[in-house]
């Protein structure tokens, strides 16, 4: 008896081994679109951007440099000042989103009546094109001609060159991010009216004012959001390009048409991003070479801010629990 069981479990292990082989192929097979997509457009170029990192390449030439292109970073002057740049605008930009995000979302879903009204005002600026609503906002702000600085000076209100001066420039671009924070809005609104009504209708019999309602059960509930929110505009921020650029050449009157040399993050390299100038570097004076080392470094530091994030969201959620 105890033979046949051996026998048994003999052969029942070659069976099981290849039914497991055949379950990991059959996964294998389901998976291979993304495998190789994931490999042909992230592992290949990532790959790719480490080597010529160590090449002096101009699109035509190839030539070896060892480490020279990392070490001409650290001297590199306008990077570091778009480095200040972009942290400045993670810094300030994003939590600034998020929290006017959040109070249109909380303000809309408290109106009563026109609420459907306010939600497409305060989403249509979202849906406009780059490009065109940065030159909008910018003639709108412009202190010769926009009317807004025209409406303000009228009323006795001074106003500031917000594109032109470098004291202001930055805030001038938080102000559109501002102006088109519709996208958050309408997450933030779809994670509010999940919160259970029944929360508040105890708070309320135990006497919580509205504060105390949104900082122990609103923020509370609505956390993943806030976090995903917070990831999602930091890597986008640290990716911010056309805006900065656009407004930049907008405010200096600066053309290619007209022979004009455009400096790029004007006025004095107030606007001028990371991403700006890994462009600048790569496709306007082909040196692919310091770009892909550009290009690394925003990597990792995207990376990192999101590392540090998610772990934070991960400390929160494990202290609720």
């Amino acid at each position: 008896m105890a033979t046949a069981t051996l026998g048994r479990r003999g052969k029942a292990v070659p069976f099981q081994r290849r039914e497991r082989r055949r379950a990991n192929l059959r996964a294998l097979l389901y998976l291979s679109p993304w495998i190789i997509g994931f490999s042909i457009f992230f592992i290949y170029p990532l790959i790719s951007t480490v080597y010529f990192s160590f090449q002096r390449y101009d699109m035509f030439t190839l030539e070896p440099v060892g480490l020279l292109n990392w070490k001409y970073f650290l001297h590199d002057d306008a990077a570091w000042t778009s480095i200040k740049n972009t942290l400045w605008l993670v810094v300030v930009m994003v939590p600034l989103r998020v929290l006017f995000g959040l109070g249109v979302a909380q303000l809309v879903t408290k109106l009563k009546a026109g609420a459907g009204v306010f939600r497409t005002i305060f989403y249509l600026p979202s849906l406009v094109p780059v490009v065109a609503g940065t030159l909008g906002f910018v003639y709108l702000l412009n202190p010769g001609t926009g009317p807004v600085q025209a409406i303000l000076g009228a009323v006795g209100i001074p106003s500031p060159d917000w594109f032109g001066d470098p004291a202001w420039s930055k805030w001038g671009l938080t102000l559109l991010a501002l102006w088109s924070v519709g996208d958050l809005m309408v997450i933030f609104m779809a994670a509010l009216l999940d919160v259970p009504k029944q929360l508040y209708e105890a708070a309320a019999l135990d006497g919580a004012g509205a504060w105390q309602q949104f900082t122990r059960i609103t923020l509370p509930v609505i956390r993943p959001v806030v976090m995903f929110s917070a990831v999602t505009g930091v890597i986008q921020t640290l990716q911010y390009f056309t805006q900065a650029m656009v407004a930049a050449r907008v405010a200096s009157g600066a053309t290619d048409s007209a022979g004009s040399v455009f400096t790029p993050g004007y006025p004095d390299g107030s606007t001028l991003t990371f991403p700006e100038w890994l462009f600048q570097e790569g496709f306007r004076d082909f040196a692919m070479g310091y770009a892909c080392v550009l290009a690394l470094i925003l990597f990792a530091v995207s990376m990192i801010f999101t590392l540090i994030l998610l772990r934070q969201f991960r400390g929160f959620s494990e202290e609720e629990a």
